[in-house]
């Protein structure tokens, strides 16, 4: 507390009160820093523009941003924007990069502080944490994913003063004192109660007249119940916390989930839809494959029936891949699963009798789109295909591997053969199978094809990008 006094009489204008307000600022600083897992400041506006670090909490389950205290040094507006912002906007500002005294990078998230007039930012409540975490970093407090002993400790040191940080609650919170009344609520627990139907705002009124449910109130030992339940429209998780505070005997927190469950339906009813469409797509290709099999038995001619049969397999190789994505439900499907079906069916249709083939997958398995899936499918049936039927035509056995390499954005498919090669300069252009191949990795995978082959065998590659995105959808 004296360090808050000392900076801020020596680099700062604030008042005699203001000051004393940033001191009770400070008091809710730890729990807030291990509630969150961030580290937490409070800055204030010093003589020069910038601004001076005059309290500070670091978490104490995570490591902190920083390996010695700040409080004291400068916050330059060029490192710090989202400081900057709020002071001279009065508003909270979310998820901006900044720099630290330690020259680490860090997400802040800013919330003004003001005078009790309320007409001046006397400082700023920072939270940041590190870049480089894996987690999701929220824009707000998220109670609910929190334990009920942090919870319980945060809320404690939000009572009197320190109401103000309830606002950053992602929650409506109530808060009743000792006689049973709701003696505190955040805006969002004013809105909701608005929007559920009641009249009159909550604050002042007797808990047990605007409590949700009855059983919420039946707490455990632990001081701590939740329940879920429906109120008209509305999905909500309401949780019951006791407090230990003087003034304070409970807390209520109450999450609302409607948003969050209509979209759980919605996805129910699209997943539902994406399963019967490719489904019927799968049907109405198996029907066309079977209507080129009964031609390729009636047919008598040799190359009618190997055209037939090798258009019957596309057919086939495309309708695998929409049977997985029926399968999943989704409009992804994993690349790994869509070329094993595919080297199972070009073996069945093409593999010589007793000829000793070992086709092998190697490499990375991952999610791709339905229009990648069905590229890729067409692509592979195409390369098996010709290695099946040209490379090893007079050997007992040979060896095909295919080879699957994700990246960042372009991943990558090498399918290659120990047979005997051809002349890739002097092959046929008019090749309906390299024209497929051609035309699928460069118009619909956006990549590349690259084709090597020699006495040792034939070495194909071909890229493609993670995501293709069509251009008439972006905006």
């Amino acid at each position: 507390m004296d360090i808050i006094w000392e900076l801020c009489k020596k680099y700062t204008d604030l008042t005699e009160e203001e000051i004393a307000t940033i001191q009770g600022m400070s008091a809710v600083l730890q729990p807030l820093a291990n509630l969150e897992d961030a580290d937490i400041f409070i800055d204030c506006p010093s003589w020069d523009g910038d601004a001076i670090v005059v309290a500070e909490a670091k978490p104490s389950y995570v490591p902190s941003s920083y390996k010695k205290t700040v409080v004291g040094l400068l916050a330059r507006k060029e490192n710090e924007p989202a400081v900057a912002r709020t002071f001279r906007l009065g508003v909270a500002t979310k998820q901006m990069k900044a720099v630290t005294q330690e020259n680490g990078r860090t997400i802040q998230s800013v919330e003004p502080i003001k005078n009790t007039a309320g007409d001046r930012v006397i400082g700023v409540l920072i939270r940041e944490q590190r870049v480089d975490e894996q987690r999701q970093i929220s824009e707000r407090l998220h109670f609910s994913e929190q334990s009920y002993e942090q919870i319980a400790n945060a809320l404690s040191h939000m009572v009197g003063s320190n109401n103000w940080l309830t606002e950053c609650i992602d929650e409506a919170l109530l808060m009743v004192d000792r006689t049973g009344v709701v003696a505190f609520r955040n805006s969002l627990a004013r809105d909701l109660y608005r929007q559920l139907g009641y009249i009159e705002d909550p604050l002042g009124q007797i808990y047990e007249n605007v409590r949700l449910v009855d059983s919420v109130d039946d707490a455990d030992q632990s001081g701590y119940s939740v329940i879920e339940i429906t109120v008209g429209r509305h999905s909500l998780s309401v949780k019951r916390i006791q407090l230990e505070s003087e003034d304070m005997a409970f807390a209520v927190v109450i999450q609302d989930n409607t948003w969050k469950k209509e979209q759980e339906k919605a996805l129910i009813l699209k997943s539902v839809a994406i399963k019967e469409m490719h489904h019927r797509v799968k049907n109405n290709l198996q029907t066309i494959a079977s209507l080129l099999r009964l031609q390729v038995r009636r047919s008598d001619n040799e190359e009618t029936r190997k055209v037939l049969g090798e258009s019957m397999n596309r057919i086939l190789s495309i309708a695998t891949t929409h049977e997985l994505l029926a399968q999943s439900g989704v409009d992804q499907v994993k690349i790994g699963e869509v070329i094993l079906n595919i080297k199972n069916n070009t073996v069945r249709y093409f593999a010589r009798p007793h000829f000793d083939v070992n086709i092998t997958l190697e490499g990375d398995d991952f999610k791709v789109d339905s229009d990648i899936a069905t590229s890729v499918a067409l692509i592979i049936n195409e390369l098996l295909q010709n290695s099946l039927q040209y490379a090893f035509q007079d050997r007992e056995s040979g060896l095909i591997r295919i080879v699957v390499t994700r990246g960042e954005l372009y991943s990558r498919i090498e399918v290659i053969d120990n047979g005997s090669g051809y002349d890739v300069e002097n092959v046929r252009t008019d090749r309906l199978g390299l024209s497929i191949v051609q035309t699928m990795v460069k118009d619909k995978l956006r990549g590349n094809l690259s084709v090597e082959s020699g006495s040792g065998g034939t070495h194909v590659t071909f890229d493609f990008k993670n995501q293709i995105v069509d251009a008439a959808s972006v905006t």
